[in-house]
């Protein structure tokens, strides 16, 4: 008899193809993936008796198996359970197995629904996808965290980001966005740093501020919610989440408003802070949630001298900048400003910072020849899922993290 089609059933640790949509007992449709109860299948080991059982329990029973793979150890974990219980070394030295359990694989899906909307979101703005090196000349955004490497005998490093890159393009396709690695070597062993991650990076030209780019920003955070609704709302079912609401205007506060705020809602003198401390992020956005109902937040204008050098001041209030920060359940996701763009500019912003315009010719060059005003920001998909889930390490939501200590799997 020809095969119909074909459905993967994932049960525990047994996995069965079925050729024939007649042998099938009850209904289902093609290309479906279906989860069945994980008391059906207990056995460690994969093989006929237990594929037989298996093919009983959903009604196709009868009919000639064989095992196309056989397991040769038992899994390092139950897989069974409805939860995992070992502890977050195991499963991630085990990725190849504990990921085919559906809570973790789940939560991948989730990733790349928020891609798919980030994606979809731009190209219906005009956004151009790019693609730019990895491998660089020089550090963008400081020499202190970047991982050197030999380039045929010569330095290199592994991109922080593609800063300049976009900044290039927006003068080629006004509007640019990418998503691709990103590499900080970061020192710390804590739950939210990684030494790679995914980031995902807008740029737009012909900007007055920074509002248009935080417009924008509001428009791909939707996007992302709607369709994680639409392609993962099954997995987010799963996980036993309610889905959020972005507000169609996010609410929003100076950074000085900000410090009188915590100031007053802490009791703290904040009001010389360079630069928001996650306690104040975290009340900031219990904060947010109490007067507008949103577990979105943006601070805008933050001081010149704690953002990059890059970032574009605020014209109408000197020591201050035309950047901002979006914060999410108590935490920064998003950084984004207007950029400068002309080369004077630039010369002037790192002299009085007390850089040597010398030590920049790649950078600066650029601007040599014109580029439009423009600015953007860069969203950490890890952190993105992290806090969208409820992960208390990123690394529980990173496929094969990478950070302080580990380099495999």
């Amino acid at each position: 008899m020809g095969r119909a089609f074909q459905t993967d059933v994932t049960i525990g640790a047994v996995a069965v193809v079925i050729d024939d949509v007649t042998t099938v007992g009850a209904p289902h449709d093609p290309g479906q993936r279906v989860y069945r109860p994980a008391e059906a299948v207990r056995d460690p080991t994969v093989g006929e008796p237990a594929l037989l059982r298996f093919l009983e329990h959903i009604g196709v029973d009868d009919r000639p198996c064989h095992v196309l793979a056989a397991a040769e150890l038992p899994p390092p974990v139950e897989l069974h359970r409805p939860t995992l219980t070992a502890a977050l070394p195991t499963i991630l030295d085990t990725a190849h197995v504990t990921l085919r359990h559906p809570r973790l694989a789940v939560v991948h899906r989730i990733a790349a629904a928020s891609v798919t909307g980030f994606r979809a979101t731009l190209e219906a703005q005009d956004f151009v996808a790019v693609h730019t090196p990895k491998i660089v000349g020089a550090a963008t955004e400081s020499g202190a965290n970047v991982f050197a490497l030999d380039y045929f005998g010569r330095p290199a490093f592994l991109a922080q980001s593609p800063q300049l890159y976009k900044q290039i393009l927006v003068g080629v396709f006004e509007r640019v966005y990418e998503i691709g690695p990103a590499f900080r070597a970061e020192p710390h062993d804590t739950a939210r740093h990684l030494a790679s991650f995914t980031s995902l990076d807008v740029e737009l030209g012909f900007v007055e501020d920074h509002r248009p780019v935080m417009a924008v920003l509001r428009d791909v955070m939707a996007g992302m919610v709607a369709a994680i609704r639409a392609q993962a709302g099954d997995a987010a079912e799963l996980l036993g989440l309610s889905l959020l609401e972005v507000p169609a205007q996010i609410p929003t506060v100076h950074f000085t408003e900000a410090l009188e705020l915590i100031g007053k809602g802490l009791g703290e003198d904040v009001v010389d802070a360079p630069d928001l401390a996650p306690a104040h992020e975290r009340w900031l956005c219990e904060w947010a949630g109490r007067e507008f109902g949103s577990e979105f937040v943006l601070v805008e204008g933050y001081p010149t001298a704690s953002r990059a050098f890059y970032t574009h001041p605020d014209p109408a209030r000197p020591g201050y900048s035309n950047s901002f920060d979006l914060l999410f359940r108590g935490l920064e996701l998003v950084s984004g400003a207007q950029r400068l763009h002309r080369y004077q500019d630039y010369l002037a912003a790192l002299v009085a910072r007390g850089d040597d315009p010398a030590d920049f010719p790649g950078y600066l060059d650029v601007f040599r020849h014109g580029l439009p005003p423009h600015g953007g920001f860069a969203i950490g998909l890890e952190r993105w899922v992290a806090r969208l889930v409820g992960a208390a390490n990123v690394r529980e939501v990173t496929l094969f993290p990478r950070d302080l200590h580990r380099l495999t799997p």
